[in-house]
């Protein structure tokens, strides 16, 4: 997985894993969806602003070609 390396990516980062460990959820959890956004901005080359809904069908269409939906599914955090 390669990892987006600009400066707005890490920016917006760091402020996802903080609302995350904010939330009080488990380190496991915070993990799994950090890697996610990873995932997205490696895909999106770290430009995570402005993203369509178009794009990101497209986004998770391909995953699902590789992954189970339960592995893709959105998961609601509280």
């Amino acid at each position: 997985m390669k990892t987006p390396n600009n400066k707005q990516f890490k920016q917006y980062y760091a402020l996802h894993c903080k609302h995350l460990k904010l939330k009080g959820l488990q380190p496991k959890t915070i993990d799994a969806y950090s890697r996610a956004i990873r995932r997205i901005g490696g895909y999106f080359n770290g430009k995570l602003n402005n993203l369509t809904e178009n794009q990101l069908i497209d986004y998770f269409h391909e995953l699902l070609e590789r992954l189970s939906w339960s592995a893709v599914k959105p998961k609601k955090i509280s």
